[in-house]
């Protein structure tokens, strides 16, 4: 449901950075991804790194923290400053969690690497200024500099490059806040999920027939 994406209290966001002891006066770049290679995490953490050298107000949250590459992002992360980052294995507030974020990042390392790529829906749903690679379902709808800004594949220069300008340029994050919100909610709302999926058994039953 879209509609839970949006216009989150901030009680509810306060709450979760409480939870987790994530500093209230940062600016969250934040990442809701499995430690899977596959996923692009360490890109993220190598930009966040150049990032820190010029942004000292910035924080890294990362989300469903677990999985098979844990050990080579923990030791990518151990090169950060042990107070610019938070871990969290889960929450149960996913929308609260995303409202937290100043700015979004999802980078898989290629096209495939997303079966559909929820968090993409979620991210833009929930109005979070975003940086992309384009894979699974992304492909086929989000564009660069209209729904988030698209970085390629395997590029940590590109990410950080992509994040700073988030940072600094207020009147573009809100433009794709906005840009973003509008394609998720004519694309994937409930409803329209439903009569597509509808239609198909239809054409299918007819198709049999």
């Amino acid at each position: 449901n879209l509609n839970d994406f949006k216009n989150v209290c901030q009680t509810r966001v306060d709450s979760f950075l409480c939870r987790h002891n994530i500093p209230k006066h940062k600016r969250l770049i934040g990442v809701i991804s499995r430690f899977l290679v596959l996923k692009g995490v360490d890109y993220v953490i190598h930009a966040f790194m150049k990032l820190l050298a010029r942004h000292d107000s910035l924080h890294l949250v990362l989300l469903n923290a677990v999985g098979p590459h844990n050990d080579t992002i923990a030791r990518e992360l151990n090169m950060l400053p042990d107070n610019s980052f938070t871990k969290i294995a889960f929450d149960e507030d996913i929308a609260a969690v995303y409202a937290s974020f100043t700015c979004f990042v999802h980078v898989p390392i290629d096209q495939l690497s997303e079966a559909f790529g929820q968090t993409y829906v979620e991210a833009l749903a929930a109005g979070v200024p975003s940086v992309f690679t384009l894979s699974g379902i992304a492909t086929s709808f989000i564009e660069h500099e209209k729904h988030a800004l698209v970085v390629p594949f395997k590029n940590s220069d590109a990410i950080e490059r992509a994040i700073d300008r988030l940072l600094q340029d207020e009147e573009l994050r809100e433009r794709l806040a906005v840009a973003g919100a509008a394609v998720v909610e004519r694309l994937f709302n409930l409803s329209v999920m439903m009569s597509r999926l509808r239609e198909l058994y239809m054409r299918e039953v007819a198709r049999q027939n």
